[in-house]
């Protein structure tokens, strides 16, 4: 009979393989979660805008456009922008997100984006971004909960799914798809 910590190791190798295998069928099903590589972390610290693009109808890229951001405890991009923009329809209907760090050639990525109405992350940016940008601490394009309740402008969520090495923002071209597989 195996001692009772043999057991117990032997059941949490099962456990771990057991998480493995359905990590990898998840990616492999496109059910993966966001994936902010540590490079895209360090970027985010050091940059006061982001640059983002979105997919036209016809599958190609939009300009990409400078913004305000924020990220969350587990790395995911916070926006705010007017509810009738380019990128708060096109989010609408299920267009990724295509996002350049810090400059309109800084470190790629592509993301889910969706316009999100979670009052917690609203808040979040309300109060991060005054903290951020000396121009929302006067006033200038200040989120406030008042904007947000009337529609006046709307909070969009970006998970990054994948880094874009490489990827320069190239209006009318075709754009990369979340589904896209990485070259090796």
């Amino acid at each position: 009979m195996k001692p009772p910590a043999a057991i117990l190791f032997h059941g949490l190798r099962c456990l771990v393989g057991a998480a493995s295998i359905l990590a990898t069928l998840a990616v492999s099903a496109g059910i993966g979660t966001s994936a902010t590589s540590a490079r895209d972390v360090d970027a985010f610290s050091k940059a006061n805008l982001i640059y983002i693009a979105t997919v036209r109808k016809d599958g190609n890229q939009s300009t990409a456009v400078p913004v305000w951001f924020i990220t969350t405890s587990d790395n995911q991009v916070l926006i705010e922008t007017g509810p009738s923009s380019w990128k708060a329809k096109r989010i609408k209907r299920g267009s990724p997100a295509l996002v350049w760090i810090g400059t309109p050639t800084g470190p790629a990525f592509i993301g889910k984006a969706e316009i999100v109405q979670d009052k917690t992350l609203q808040d979040q940016v309300i109060e991060q971004y005054p903290k951020k940008y000396w121009q929302a601490r006067l006033g200038f394009a200040r989120p406030s909960r008042a904007k947000l309740d009337s529609g006046q402008i709307v909070v969009i969520r970006i998970s990054p799914m994948r880094d874009l090495p490489g990827f320069t923002s190239e209006p009318g071209t075709r754009a990369p798809t979340l589904d896209d597989q990485p070259k090796q």
